[in-house]
């Protein structure tokens, strides 16, 4: 298809937008030595052009959508109908609080449910995302730390098979990361944990259920271990879909998480956002806490303020509102019922599909599963040549979305598959029955597998260029890199 440059003529255009209210302000130094280029498209032109593109994607509305680790499940459409109200998005953020209660009602209440969900005691929405979460769960802990005057506890420990996030959030908040090895289950090696904590100890970052579906059956003995050595334990909450009213964190020794609200709470994500990543805590980390802390008084209303030892605003104002407006109404639909049975029937459906898989699949680690499972084509790559990608890119040709590939690093050749709790038992089994097809295709073809997808808008693309030379604008023939301001 045509990118929007290259259609329209000079002259088009729509009238979507309505006349300026605001004076015009003129920029005394223009710095573009050029005019701005951009498309001149009629009304008509720019709808076709949006629809073809929609078109071209695939989401969780076009069919089965796996992906392991993300959660791209069915999204209701309330949510956005709440989060669409005029009370809600007729709000500007410097408004006095007085204005804005039931804005104030909404975040203090939510705080509260994810408080009782995950077992903290206080929480802060001001994170945008997951790893924005971590980041910010990791200065509560060096700020804990300073107010003590322990200035040695400069490490935190990651095992091997943490979110490649863990690591980086660690290094980003100045801490040494401290990687340790997964046992033959695929949980922390306790001999290893023991060996590497001491008296330097910030930390320990953990993902549970882990990267590779399994709940850790030491859990306790884990927070203890560190909790000895003088260290905070942080819950990784990318993976609570399997535990939620299940099980709390905070009951099982962390004390601070973040979760991500646009996997379990069903706020739809990808392609950069929308996000939201709430970090939830104990109450001795709650003076750190950034951004406004929302308190109700005795006649109802609601006062914001800062937190007495704030480690100071991770984003601007409050939060990405109507992500956390959207989970809210997503969290009161389930209710206190729903919740658990939405982590039950999760790790249902991934253990139904990894049974009809196992004997045709290789599984990373063949027990019980918890909401995702890790199977892995290391030996279809070595007996036959056909890759964890293949396999992958000829999914695209019967309708469904890949699982994720090559993760955790842990397995080799692995594909996460993550089903999640709302997909019906007959998707799961013209999944099961799909997989086992492209299987049993690629051990009699295997030389064709290296050719799909063949019925995609585009086949196989320069991924590694891709990443290491990204091209993320359009040059036409009346640019040059010269003549963009």
């Amino acid at each position: 298809m045509k990118l929007i440059f290259e259609m329209g003529a000079p002259g088009r255009g729509c009238d979507l937008i309505p006349p300026c209210t605001t004076p015009e302000v003129t920029i005394k130094v223009p710095m573009r030595k050029k005019a701005l280029h951009l498309p001149e498209v009629s009304e008509t032109e720019l709808s076709r052009h949006y629809t073809d593109l929609a078109k071209q994607t695939h989401g969780v509305n076009d069919g089965f959508y796996p992906l392991g680790s993300c959660t791209m499940k069915y999204n209701p459409k309330i949510n956005d109908a709440a989060s669409l109200l005029p009370g809600f998005t007729n709000i500007h953020p410097l408004q006095d609080t007085k204005d804005v209660q039931g804005c104030l009602e909404v975040l203090s209440s939510i705080e509260e449910a994810l408080c009782e969900i995950t077992g903290m005691q206080a929480c802060t929405l001001q994170p945008a995302a997951g790893a924005h979460g971590e980041f910010t769960g990791l200065l509560l802990i060096k700020a804990w730390h300073e107010s003590r005057g322990d200035s040695k506890r400069t490490k935190i420990i990651v095992p091997d098979s943490a979110h490649g996030t863990n690591p980086a959030s660690a290094a980003m908040a100045d801490f040494d990361v401290i990687n340790i090895p997964s046992d033959e289950h695929g949980c922390v090696d306790l001999e290893a944990l023991k060996a590497a904590v001491g008296d330097d100890t910030a930390g320990l970052m953990l993902t549970n259920p882990n990267t590779v579906g399994l709940f850790d059956p030491n859990i306790a003995e884990i927070t203890r271990i560190v909790h000895d050595a003088g260290g905070l334990c942080y819950y990784d909450g990318a993976n609570l879909n399997a535990v939620m009213g299940i099980t709390r964190p905070g009951d099982m020794g962390f004390d601070v998480m973040h979760l991500n609200l646009h996997k379990t709470f069903s706020t739809p994500h990808g392609g950069g956002g929308p996000g939201s990543g709430p970090v939830a805590c104990k109450d001795f980390l709650t003076p750190f806490l950034p951004g406004l802390r929302i308190d109700k008084q005795t006649d109802g209303t609601f006062t914001a303020k800062t937190a007495a030892h704030a480690i100071g605003n991770v984003r601007s104002f409050s939060s990405n509102f109507l992500v956390v407006v959207r989970a809210f109404c997503y969290i009161l639909t389930l209710g206190r019922e729903g919740i658990p049975e939405a982590a039950t029937t999760a790790v249902l459906n991934a253990n139904y599909m990894m049974h009809k898989l196992t004997g045709h699949y290789r599984m990373a680690y063949d027990h019980t599963c918890m909401h995702e499972f890790v199977m892995t084509l290391e030996q279809e790559k070595h007996e036959r040549n056909v890759s964890a990608l293949d396999i992958a890119k000829a999914l695209l040709d019967h309708g469904i979305h890949p699982p994720t590939m090559y993760f955790p690093l842990i397995v080799h050749e692995a594909l996460m598959i993550e089903p999640t709790e709302t997909e019906s038992r007959e998707t799961l089994d013209e999944a099961v029955q799909i997989f086992l097809d492209v299987l049993t295709e690629s051990q009699a073809h295997p030389e064709k597998m290296h050719e799909y997808p063949f019925e995609t808008p585009v086949r196989r693309l320069d991924e590694v260029g891709a990443a290491r030379k990204p091209v993320v604008r359009y040059i036409s023939w009346e640019m040059t890199p010269t003549s963009i301001g």
